[in-house]
């Protein structure tokens, strides 16, 4: 399928280049994670007091519970974490099928960690891999990266550390493992186990395909008595067959978890003025908070950016046609700062590790379920409340249907597409539950959940028969007594009766079906015509999307066939009020655990990283309840391993005292 010069590839620019050797950046330097010209760290976490120091050879390796409780600060495995654990000790391979949030980088963390030798990750970010790092040098856990930011210097210390044992984890693009001296620098270290992140890049029919994931069987040939596990957080059947089959895993142990998750309330609404829409949303339910906005083309994300910053939020466009250090920068503020509002392409987000976002928004139709579940899934990790929120209308279905037809691929391909676009579309028209359905599509059967749009407020199915035939009637009119085609707005025009140079230039005032409409206002009778196309009870044809009809329109218009139609509810206007994550909070531990994210952005900004590094918020939640006075008490709460625990203790018994 051909792109569309505003709209971005499937891929996120800041992954390894291709190449056959070392490749310098094409600007002249690397561009690091933290924005412009970084020399790079090591990152071996050699600085760091870890609980686990380099293994002799009579040291005794950790178990995954010790590891869990001592490194990490929880106290028990969530679903199935524990097994899945236990399968890559013991040798076996696994493939895992987890929600973003559900806890996967723990999977192959932790067996790592219990495993002689280094773990090696191939993660398709290289933008993301020194935050990855970061994240598990503040734990203790020695880990390193080696991709195109660094130079010659940073990567020989690596290697180093990699083959003298030091090294509990080891990231890698999957581009890397292209260059012959990669495989030969594993071979002469310990290799404890390969884990493959996002393996749903392996898919071709999946929404995140990247070809250098399919040379990763290569891993199985060379090294087969290596464990290996691959994650994804989004696949179909269908997708989850080709992982298997692509990454050779036909031997693993599958587990799949439940896909819900219920701390994220999903909205969709009809397009009325979106950035108004969306405007309304962050001041009323995520003033303060941390969000991403996804839009279609690079335009319209740098117009949504500047809109919001007009209207006194923070907010940073990213899309690939902004220069490389512009991304870096932004993405490093939205990483490392509180409250800021990513406005971007789908260019932003695959591997994204920040916990706190509080609301992803679409501004435009996405291509898929499966795409919209992996956005939608960026929200809420820390399993907080969130919001999934969506505004789409007439124009995002005629321009999907549009791309589908002009795109380069067989039959079958466009078959494929429009496959998921009706889905996507049926998610968008539903009145029954709208995570029933989100869920039914990957094969998970569900009750109510009582936390969506649609159980919130539920939409009325009405009768929408009558409407149809006129709207359908019309449509052959134009075609059968004028030769002619037109698009919705006009189409509603004829059925509204509005004179316009149009209508009485082509005598469409003439037309029997010419102001018949005049029940419903222009915006209803464009809902009329967008759930008909999602209903494939209307076609879109050639470059400007006219409106034509289709074969199962013969059936409505003889009468035969009934059209039932969603009749949107009533939204009442939600007053303003805090984040979500400070309201859910008692009020007396309110004022604390503002205090406590003051501390913590205080902290990030001393040692340039994350704030979720330091702590996340279900963390600081969690001290802000329970006002620990000791640090026998700190050290109970989940999230505060012994690493942590020694390095900020006394400073966070110091903000709970205060306040």
């Amino acid at each position: 399928m051909p792109w569309n010069p505003e709209e971005e590839p499937p891929f996120d620019p800041f992954a390894e280049p291709p190449f056959d050797g070392e490749a310098p950046f094409p600007d002249g330097g690397p561009v690091s994670a933290r924005g412009g010209v970084d020399a790079g760290r090591a990152s071996t976490g050699s600085g760091s007091a870890s609980p686990r120091a380099a293994r002799s050879a009579t040291a005794v390796a950790p178990t995954a519970l010790e590891a869990l409780e001592k490194i990490f600060g929880y106290d028990s495995f969530r679903n199935q974490q524990a097994e899945i654990i236990d399968t890559l000790i013991a040798g076996g391979d696994a493939l895992v099928l987890m929600p973003t949030g559900g806890g996967k980088s723990l999977c192959y963390q932790i067996p790592a960690l219990v495993r002689d030798g280094t773990g090696v990750v191939i993660s398709p970010l290289i933008a993301l891999m020194q935050d990855q790092v970061d994240a598990l040098t503040a734990v203790g856990v020695r880990a390193g990266f080696l991709n195109s930011t660094q130079d010659a210097g940073e990567r020989s210390r690596v290697e180093r550390a990699y083959l003298d044992g030091e090294l509990d984890l080891l990231y890698l693009a999957p581009e890397r493992l292209r260059v012959s001296s990669t495989a030969q620098l594993l071979d002469r270290g310990t290799i404890s186990l390969f884990a493959i992140d996002e393996a749903h890049c392996v898919s071709q029919w999946g929404h995140d395909f990247r070809p250098d994931y399919l040379q990763l069987s290569m891993l199985h040939e060379r090294w087969p008595t290596v464990p290996r596990i691959a994650l994804t957080a989004t696949a179909t059947e269908v997708t989850h067959r080709e992982i298997a089959t692509k990454l050779q895993l036909g031997e693993a142990k599958h587990f799949v978890s439940s896909f819900d998750r219920p701390n994220i309330q999903y909205r969709i609404e009809s397009k009325n003025q979106p950035m108004q829409q969306l405007l309304a949303l962050i001041r009323s339910e995520h003033a303060g908070d941390a969000g991403i906005v996804y839009c279609l083309s690079r335009a319209s994300v740098e117009k949504t950016a500047d809109f919001l910053v007009e209207n006194g939020i923070t907010a940073l466009p990213y899309h690939a046609g902004l220069d490389s250090r512009i991304r870096a920068a932004n993405q490093s503020r939205f990483l490392r700062e509180d409250g800021v509002v990513m406005v971007a392409t789908i260019a932003f987000g695959m591997g994204i590790d920040k916990p706190d976002v509080r609301f992803v928004a679409h501004l435009d139709l996405p291509k898929s379920v499966e795409g919209y579940y992996q956005e939608t899934g960026r929200a809420g990790r820390d399993g907080l409340p969130s919001t999934a929120w969506l505004a789409y209308g007439l124009q995002d279905v005629v321009q999907q249907r549009r791309m589908i037809q002009q795109s380069e691929g067989d039959d079958a391909f466009r078959r494929r597409l429009g496959a998921n676009l009706d889905a996507m579309l049926a998610l968008c028209e539903t009145i029954e539950c709208r995570r029933m359905q989100l869920l039914a599509y990957f094969g998970e059967t569900s009750a109510p959940c009582g936390n969506c749009d649609t159980c919130l407020a539920p939409p009325e199915g009405i009768d929408g028969t009558i409407p149809a035939q006129k709207l359908l009637s019309t449509v052959v009119r134009l075609l059968r007594e004028k030769n002619q085609r037109f698009g919705a707005g006009h189409i509603v025009d004829i059925l509204l009766g509005k004179t316009t140079p149009r209508t009485t230039q082509h005598g469409h005032d003439q037309l029997k079906t010419f102001g018949i409409g005049t029940e419903l206002s222009d915006q209803e009778w464009r809902g009329v015509v967008r759930q008909l196309l999602a209903q494939g009870l209307l076609a879109v044809q050639g470059e400007y999307g006219t409106l034509a009809v289709t074969e199962a329109s013969a059936a409505v218009l003889d009468g035969s066939r009934r059209v039932k139609l969603r009749k949107e509810p009533e939204r009442s206007s939600r007053s303003a009020k805090k984040s979500k994550v400070a309201s859910d909070l008692p009020a007396q531990s309110v004022d604390l655990f503002e205090a406590l994210r003051a501390w913590r952005s205080s902290e990030a900004k001393a040692q340039e990283v994350p704030a979720y590094i330091i702590f996340g918020d279900a963390t600081l939640r969690g001290i802000a309840i329970s006002r620990p006075g000791s640090l026998a008490e700190l050290g109970g709460i989940s999230g505060v391993g012994e690493n942590k625990l020694a390095k900020y203790g006394e400073a966070l018994l110091e903000v709970v005292a205060a306040n």
